[in-house]
């Protein structure tokens, strides 16, 4: 039987990250006089540092040179480490580790495919990095998602077909970009904005191991 390899994104899929993404691009957008929203928040999930940062600025209609650009990803990245700083494994989404010891144990591939350029540092901080094989993350990467670039290089370190890759992704850029890259597609989140997917569920603990093994057992 061929071993298939699970790529899970990171923030909202592991961790909710998201909360603390919105307190610091709040903060930046508040500094220059922008106002932001939770709604605002959720379109930027998945989506680069840089590209997050131009649509904020689209969105106000504002046009900064390109040291203030630097300057203020770099505050937005301060201050979300700050946030991140005191994570601990309580962070975990409910059934995360679960699922994936139930990978472990039936040695199939693990990875982490994300675009965030912290994944390590929050993976160390949540005490589970030991669990992937592969990390392909925002340093590893040149295409934001719904590019598939980072997916099919976590593919090809783990020396597996795209066809044999399961992605767990809660944003439409994630799932957009496992689709593109001819992969499963499993959202994690609500159906109606993740309809594109193979798959929606709402949590991991929705998932039962007989779902997990037909994943295994299953050919795309």
């Amino acid at each position: 039987m061929t071993k298939k390899a699970f790529i899970f994104d990171l923030d909202g899929v592991i961790v909710d990250t998201a909360k603390y993404h919105f307190l610091a691009w709040k903060k930046l957008a508040n500094g220059i006089g922008v106002d932001f929203t939770h709604e605002q928040n959720e379109q930027l999930k998945g989506v680069s540092r840089i590209k997050s940062l131009e649509k904020i600025l689209a969105w106000s209609n504002k046009t900064i040179s390109e040291a203030e650009f630097t300057r203020l990803m770099g505050l937005k990245n301060e201050d979300y480490l700050t946030y991140i700083d005191t994570m601990d494994e309580q962070e975990i989404l409910p059934d995360v580790t679960k699922t994936l010891d139930f990978l472990r144990a039936a040695e199939q591939h693990i990875a982490l495919g994300s675009a965030s350029k912290n994944a390590r540092m929050i993976l160390e901080k949540v005490n589970i990095l030991s669990k992937f094989d592969v990390i392909v993350d925002g340093n590893d990467v040149t295409k934001a998602k719904p590019d598939p670039e980072v997916f099919l290089k976590s593919a090809e370190q783990l020396q597996v077909a795209p066809k044999d890759c399961i992605v767990f992704e809660d944003a439409v850029a994630g799932i957009q970009a496992a689709n593109a890259a001819g992969m499963v597609s499993i959202g994690i989140g609500d159906k109606a904005t993740l309809h594109e997917a193979d798959f929606v569920f709402a949590g991991f603990q929705e998932m039962d191991a007989e779902f997990l093994k037909k994943l295994i057992t299953s050919t795309k």
